[in-house]
């Protein structure tokens, strides 16, 4: 290596190095969120708004989209059998409830998760996996995650490996905490609620109609006082006892309509930025908005969707590499993934009529357990071997001579049932673990070397000495018939 190879390795850009960052090691990094930074509060100022129905129901929308897909295991690189050894310790834990922790990280911009571990014989499994308060934690300047503590209540302590789980959204090296979907919430939220307390001033001032009393212009102020208190009396029970020199008229409110219609647009404009901020659109939950805008804001739905999908794969994936890292000495682990099972029922039929057209033959327990089909929807065919042994009738009813050459072929498709029965059930090995046809292209073409082929080479070895030991026979029957 030479000396210009050195200075590639080393990081050249940190805070210690830079001019602009003033902090020494060890000192927490703030959280950049402008609006904590300008109240002078933590994350938890965000957990208030989910009072708020709109709000509140807009989280639950969003995260029953991601729970709503199906999720599983599959070996990836790792071992046969692998993606079923892990699940069988992760099936332990209320998986749907860790989902669910998982995705505070779009709200709160990052969710640390504590892993309780315990021995399990002679593994070391997941106990529990418990979601933690955010704001307990900081960023250190290397963007360590440290646990403000009563021991440690400035610098915080630096956590051990393995043991916080760490979901983020958008998180950079500028700003670990990540971005909070809830930051743009808060001042549409906060101005609605005093929208709303400003509105209902204005229905009760304006919404109900007013009571003028009439009264003799020399009458005296306690006699107009009684007077204003009758009418106060009128208005809740309508009923009053007045002079008969006084008079009541009772006038509505006219020309304020147009003042309330400004309050009522400025409330759904702040629905409007909390639906955009939570769904990323708003036409799916307004009332003016037909079936083809619906539609598509649900595309952007269905976008957000895949990002917080994105991040809970992430972190189930972490955890799955640190049961493998602790149990095993095998880097390569099981794979967690989640998807909607229309569009993979859809890809696993166009890959299942694939290699069925490409000569392989799938079995029904396999079609059985992938697409759900209940006993009696299959109907099972005879084997190809069996079909050709039946004796052939003909209409006279005397059984045909069968060749020597389709004897021998008969003979070799049973002997190499078994070898072909272990190569299929490797290549569906392979087929069950693809999550696409790019992977299950490369799949095959790595695992090809690995096929069980030993019989099926020793079947054909015989095949083609029985051949040749037929040939030999009908040449010397031909020069004995000469």
């Amino acid at each position: 290596m030479s000396q210009s190879d050195d200075l590639l390795l080393p990081e050249i850009a940190t805070r210690d190095r830079s001019a602009l960052f003033w902090y020494t090691m060890g000192m927490l990094l703030p959280n950049p969120d402008p609006i904590l930074k300008s109240l002078g509060k933590d994350i938890s100022t965000y957990r208030d708004l989910r009072a708020d129905p709109q709000v509140a129901g807009n989280i639950r929308r969003r995260k029953g989209a991601v729970k709503a897909l199906r999720y599983g295991f599959n070996d990836g690189k790792a071992k046969p059998g692998s993606a079923q050894w892990v699940e069988g310790i992760l099936s332990r834990l209320p998986l749907k409830k860790i989902i669910s922790d998982i995705l505070e990280a779009p709200l709160y911009g990052y969710q640390p998760l504590e892993v309780m571990w315990q021995k399990s014989g002679s593994y070391l499994v997941p106990l529990s996996v418990q979601n933690k308060p955010p704001e307990w934690f900081r960023f250190d300047t290397n963007n360590q995650l440290r646990l403000l503590t009563k021991g440690a209540p400035v610098f915080g302590e630096l956590l051990p490996e393995k043991k916080f789980l760490l979901a983020t959204q958008e998180s950079t090296y500028q700003n670990p905490y990540g971005i909070p979907d809830l930051e743009l919430c808060f001042w549409a939220t906060t101005f609605k609620k005093g929208g709303l307390k400003f509105w209902v001033s204005f229905t009760e001032k304006y919404g109900s109609p007013w009571l003028i009393g009439k009264h003799p212009r020399n009458t005296p102020e306690a006699e107009t006082d009684d007077f204003l208190d009758k009418l106060f009396n009128m208005v809740n029970d309508a009923v009053a006892v007045i002079p008969d020199d006084s008079s009541v008229e009772v006038k509505e409110a006219a020309g304020k309509s147009s003042s309330a219609e400004v309050f009522e647009r400025f409330l759904m404009y702040c629905r409007s930025e909390v639906n955009y901020a939570l769904l990323g659109q708003n036409q799916s939950s307004e009332a003016n908005s037909n079936r083809a805008s619906a539609e598509v804001g649900m595309e952007v739905t269905r976008d957000i969707r895949e990002a917080d999908k994105a991040i809970v794969e992430e972190v189930m994936n972490t955890l799955i590499r640190w049961i493998w890292e602790l149990n095993f000495n095998d880097t390569e682990c099981p794979v967690f993934c989640m998807w909607e099972q229309e569009s993979v029922d859809k890809l696993r039929a166009e890959r299942d009529k694939t290699l069925v057209e490409a000569g392989a033959k799938l079995s029904n327990a396999y079609f059985k357990r992938t697409y759900g089909l209940q006993d009696g929807d299959l109907i099972e065919s005879v084997p190809d071997a069996v079909q050709v042994m039946q004796p052939v009738n003909f209409a006279e009813r005397t059984p045909a001579v069968v060749p020597v050459d389709v004897q021998l072929a008969n003979r070799l498709s049973i002997e190499a049932a078994p070898a072909w029965d272990a190569i299929l059930q490797h290549v569906r090995r392979v087929v069950d673990r693809a999550v696409s046809l790019e992977a299950l292209r490369d799949d095959l073409l790595a695992s090809y070397a690995d096929l069980p082929h030993d019989k099926l080479v020793a079947v054909m070895e015989f095949g083609f000495s029985a051949a040749a030991l037929a040939g030999v026979s009908d040449v010397n029957d031909a020069a004995q018939r000469v």
